[in-house]
């Protein structure tokens, strides 16, 4: 971004943004994409728009995501309205933006909640008293939230880097800190709709990765959390991600067989197993075991009983 280089900003950005929930990196992002646009006219303040929406969409629920609502509502008051109606509809993205701010636990909830009293009062004290009595039980019930969820934060070393586990006191902390976080999220303590609030536990589980990526239970309680919630799919991904970052985990190779078979997947619960005893570091007794057990289960007792044709699957699969 110092040597104006767009083209190669642009890329970092595309290979780190969605996989970096961080707020500093998202809001060096949204200024690059506003100084970018700021001579582009109405195209240009559309564009910056978009990129606003997308960056709230993916981390407006961080804890630290405060300022970013600030400089979207500051955005959404600087556009130009030359009719009644633009003037209308910019007060109405205004009130809208702040809407949706005020419900989120941040560190700015409070200061948000003064902006948007101020704002109301500005346009017409008459309405604000309703629209202010409307919201203002759903900001105290945020501020609450707030405050316990900045305890659970406070216990998190945002500097830990994403390593393999040696197995230290600290390493336990942190995964025990983020363990509790989760647990509240899950919770929905703010008592919110599930769609709302299953956004929240998939972005707080998003950002522990981001620290506790080496650490198989937490892929293993990611995906097993999609499947309770009934997204099969989702769950399906969080293996395979999971296997990138861990190839050599049974037990998530194992979830990952089950969790396929369950759902039908005969042949794809199949090839995974027969990728877990190909590689050398995992075909161990206890793989063969849990082929020949799926085995039976899917092709019938003869076929798992028949010694030479586990000989020979063995032999195939080390071929």
């Amino acid at each position: 971004m110092v040597a104006n280089d767009n083209d190669a900003t642009k890329q970092i950005f595309s290979r780190c943004l969605l996989n970096c929930l961080h707020v500093g990196l998202w809001r060096c992002y949204i200024r690059f994409i506003s100084k970018g646009n700021e001579n582009k006219g109405v195209e240009g303040r559309d564009e910056t728009k978009k990129a606003f929406e997308f960056m709230l969409y993916h981390i407006g629920t961080d804890i630290a995501s405060g300022p970013l609502w600030m400089e979207y509502i500051s955005f959404l008051k600087s556009l130009l309205a030359t009719t009644v109606q633009e003037e209308s509809q910019r007060m109405t993205n205004v009130r809208k933006a702040y809407q949706k701010a005020i419900l989120i636990p941040t560190h700015h909830v409070e200061q948000l909640w003064k902006d948007y009293e101020n704002f109301e009062n500005s346009v017409s004290r008459a309405l604000a008293k309703g629209l202010l009595a409307e919201y203002q039980q759903k900001y105290i019930s945020a501020r609450a939230v707030y405050r316990e969820r900045k305890k659970l934060c406070d216990e998190i070393d945002g500097n830990k880097l994403a390593v393999p586990p040696t197995g230290s006191l600290k390493e336990e902390q942190q995964c025990s800190a983020w363990r509790r976080l989760l647990a509240f999220e899950k919770g929905n303590p703010q008592r919110i709709d599930s769609a709302s609030s299953g956004k929240r536990v998939a972005f707080t589980y998003e950002q522990c990765l981001m620290y506790l990526y080496h650490y198989p239970d937490i892929w293993y309680d990611y995906a097993t959390w999609h499947v309770g919630n009934g997204s099969v799919d989702s769950a399906i991904k969080v293996f395979q991600r999971a296997l990138k970052a861990l190839p050599d985990s049974e037990v998530l190779r194992y979830a990952y067989a089950e969790l396929e078979e369950c759902r039908g997947g005969i042949q794809g619960s199949k090839k995974i197993y027969e990728n877990l005893l190909r590689n050398s570091s995992t075909a161990t007794a206890l793989g063969y075991i849990q082929f020949l057990r799926f085995i039976r289960r899917t092709e019938g007792v003869e076929a798992a009983r028949c010694t030479q044709c586990f000989r020979s699957r063995a032999q195939e699969i080390h071929a």
